[in-house]
């Protein structure tokens, strides 16, 4: 592997940079919206039974003991609810927003690299086939050895691009499913919580 790299020339190495800092940024993602993650429906149940026994101050002490988006939304619409439903649900958008931006933080560098990676890959072929053809050149001749080992490490960097792009992909790809699990979880505990607040003032 190393003699293969060594043999890519100098556009391997900005490969190799885009892969180190792709698998940075997806295990810092990876950490992140495992974290992020947590039983909504038991997490609603709590909230639910807070609210039922101890009103609003007990449900948002539920909140500030979970971590995750959800509570964070929780956290923030029932802060104000005691100005009413319309601030509760204007507070609770503009904390999901806030929380949609902080999950999707560093996709969009994961998605440049996907698309570089395999530009630089193909660059270096492009280099290596004029060195090949150079080689050729001067030896005067159309050797099949020449030809051959000449083509082979220029096809190195796209080799070697397509893999880093293939691998960050994925997680880019996993990442983007999980973030919409999250405000699908989102949006729909939300609702549960307005309704929540809507019934327990009614029966007051």
């Amino acid at each position: 592997m190393v003699q293969m790299f060594n043999d890519g020339g100098i556009f391997m190495w900005p490969i190799l940079i885009l892969f180190i800092i792709g698998v940075a940024i997806s295990f810092e993602r990876l950490v992140t919206l495992l974290r992020a993650s947590i039983n909504t429906r038991k997490f609603l149940a709590k909230v639910r039974n807070a609210l039922a026994e101890g009103g609003v101050d007990a449900a948002a002490q539920v909140c500030e003991n979970t971590r995750g988006p959800v509570a964070s939304i929780f956290h923030a619409g029932l802060s104000r609810a005691e100005r009413g439903i319309e601030h509760v649900e204007k507070a609770v958008g503009n904390a999901g927003t806030i929380e949609m931006a902080f999950l999707e933080r560093g996709l969009v560098w994961l998605a440049t690299i996907t698309s570089i990676a395999p530009m630089l890959g193909f660059t270096g072929t492009v280099q290596g086939m004029i060195q090949a053809f150079d080689a050729i050149a001067a030896a005067n001749d159309i050797s099949p050895t020449i030809v051959a080992t000449g083509i082979s490490v220029a096809l190195l960097t796209t080799l070697f691009g397509l893999v880093v792009a293939i691998i960050i992909q994925t997680f880019h790809n996993f990442f983007v499913s999980r973030i919409d699990k999250l405000i699908i979880d989102m949006e729909e505990s939300s609702n549960e919580l307005v309704d929540a607040l809507i019934a327990m003032e009614k029966n007051k």
